[in-house]
C-alpha cells in the first residue's frame, strides 16, 4: 500500500490524485489477498465513497460560483483600488493580506480563493518590495492553517464524514490544534527567513 501510493508519485508514475486511485485499488487487492473481501463491504465502501465526494464537490461548486459572481461584478478591481487607497506600509499590507486570506479560507475553498485573490494581492506584494515566490508561499500555508482553525474549519468537515461516531466535532477540535501551532511557527519562521523559502529557487535558476 505505501509503495502504490507514495511509491508511485516518487517515481512519478502518477500524480497525487492518480495516486489515490492506484491506493484504492491496493487495498481493494489487498483484501482479496487477506481473504476479507467481500462484496456488501465494497459496496459499502463505493457509496461513502460518492456521498463524500458529492460533498466536497458540492462545497466546491458553491466556491465557483461565489468566484464567477465576484470576478465578473468587478470585484477584483474594486478590491485592488480600496487597498491601494488605504496607503499602508509594506508590513501591514502584508499583514491585512494575509488577514483576508484566513477569513476567507473558512468560507471557501482553496481554489475559490487562489482564482480570487492571487490576481489580487500578488501584484500587490510584488510593488511593496516581496518576493512573489514567497509571498505565495505564505499565501499556501495560512489557507491550510485556516482550513483547520475553528469554529469553520472546512477540513474538519470532510474528516467528520468519514470518522467512526464515536469521534465527535469536539474531539476533531481539540486534536487539530497541535497542527495549527505547527502551521503557524512554519509560518513565522517563513515570514522571519524568506530565504528559507526563495534559496531552492534562486539555486535552481542558476542552472539554467
Amino acid at each position: 500500500m505505501i509503495f502504490a501510493v507514495l511509491g508511485s508519485i516518487l517515481l512519478g508514475w502518477a500524480s497525487p490524485t492518480e495516486a489515490a486511485a492506484i491506493g484504492a485499488l491496493a487495498s481493494v487487492v489487498l483484501t482479496v489477498i487477506y481473504r476479507h473481501f467481500t462484496w456488501p463491504s465494497l459496496y459499502d465502501a463505493l457509496i461513502k465513497t460518492v456521498k463524500i465526494t458529492t460533498m466536497i464537490m458540492t462545497v466546491l461548486l458553491a466556491g465557483t460560483l461565489f468566484t464567477g459572481v465576484f470576478i465578473g461584478g468587478g470585484g477584483i478591481n474594486t478590491a485592488s483600488i480600496l487597498i491601494n487607497k488605504l496607503q499602508l506600509s509594506p508590513w501591514m499590507l502584508l499583514s491585512l493580506m494575509m488577514t483576508i486570506i484566513f477569513i476567507a479560507g473558512f468560507f471557501l475553498d482553496w481554489i475559490s480563493i487562489v482564482l480570487i485573490f492571487v490576481p489580487i494581492f500578488t501584484p500587490l506584494a510584488k510593488t511593496a518590495g516581496f518576493d512573489a515566490v514567497w509571498f505565495c508561499v505564505l499565501f499556501l500555508v495560512l489557507i491550510q492553517t485556516s482550513y483547520l482553525t475553528p469554529p469553520m474549519a472546512p477540513a474538519i468537515f470532510y474528516l467528520r464524514a468519514v470518522a467512526p461516531p464515536a469521534i465527535t466535532i469536539g474531539h476533531m477540535y481539540r486534536g487539530v490544534v497541535p497542527f495549527i501551532l505547527l502551521q503557524l511557527v512554519t509560518l513565522g519562521l517563513t515570514m522571519a527567513f524568506p530565504q528559507l523559502v526563495t534559496w531552492l529557487p534562486t539555486q535552481m535558476l542558476q542552472f539554467r
